[in-house]
């Protein structure tokens, strides 16, 4: 395992891409941690999101990690062209003349996506802790660690993420056409979504609408995107603002969301190295 960690680190080490993305995903991360102590101006009226209760323990796991796994996309930048590199560059080819067997392969691949991903959720923990401590209007210990199975969701809404990420690399190994690839894995999923919702509104009544929307588990539920998606909800019904319009926070941990997310990533990690063994580089 060293090995491999040290042969991944020599890949990116002087990998451009690798290093910009890197910087520029903890830089727009911290920035946005803090911006719940900026002021905004909505439609003439001062808006702080720290006085919306942001920062307020436990509701500050459900914040912190929904806001930095938007930016998923700069680390999943970092895992794309890191791996379609070593097609383009016929680095892989290289590899396997040298001894490195495609289980290794695979295996180094995961390793950075863990290494990634473990140091992600290492700082969001981190800076979610120090912002609750430092911002938190209530200070209660029971409250503090009630919701960090959020962290948790995190580790694993990103893991499962970076892994479709590559597999989509493998499976297509030019950058260009993953993010088209994963594009079309969005847009599709999308429109299953709408298909289903639109099934289930056509044949129930409008006093049972309500009711089927807050309840009700779709089938699209458990496709990869929206298993990753339902992990961490919006927090932002969390607000002051919005218990004041009478708006409620509902939610219970998302255990088929988990599963779902679990059976894709093996799924993904599975299919990316068949792939590799099916096809001859």
């Amino acid at each position: 395992m060293i090995r491999l960690l040290k042969l991944e680190y020599l890949k990116n080490l002087n990998y451009k891409p690798f290093k910009i993305f890197a910087i520029l995903y903890f830089i727009v991360l911290i920035a946005l941690l803090f911006i719940g102590l900026v002021d905004f101006d909505l439609f003439g009226n001062k808006i702080n999101l720290k006085e919306q209760g942001m920062y307020n323990f436990p509701s500050v796991w459900n914040f912190t990690t929904y806001i930095v796994g938007l930016l998923k996309i700069f680390l999943g930048c970092i895992i794309v062209f890191s791996i379609c590199q070593e097609f383009s560059n016929r680095m892989f080819k290289q590899n396997l003349i040298d001894g490195l067997s495609r289980e290794e392969f695979i295996f180094s691949k995961l390793l950075t996506i863990l290494l990634l991903t473990g140091f992600s959720t290492l700082v969001v923990f981190v800076l979610a802790f120090v912002l609750g401590k430092s911002y938190s209007d209530t200070q209660e210990s029971d409250l503090i660690f009630k919701e960090i199975y959020f962290i948790f969701n995190y580790f694993l809404k990103l893991f499962s993420f970076f892994s479709l990420l590559m597999f989509l690399s493998i499976l297509f190994r030019k950058s260009i056409f993953v993010f088209l690839g994963f594009f079309m894995f969005w847009f599709v999923e999308k429109i299953l979504i709408g298909v289903e919702s639109f099934g289930v509104m056509r044949n129930i009544d409008e006093l049972q609408r309500a009711k089927i929307l807050n309840t009700k588990i779709f089938y699209t539920d458990y496709l990869p995107l929206e298993s990753m998606s339902n992990l961490i909800p919006n927090p932002l019904v969390r607000t002051n603002m919005a218990k004041l319009l009478g708006m409620q926070f509902k939610f219970e941990y998302p255990v088929e969301s988990v599963i779902a997310c679990l059976v894709w990533t093996a799924v993904f990690i599975a299919g990316s190295y068949y792939i590799l063994k099916k096809k001859d580089w």
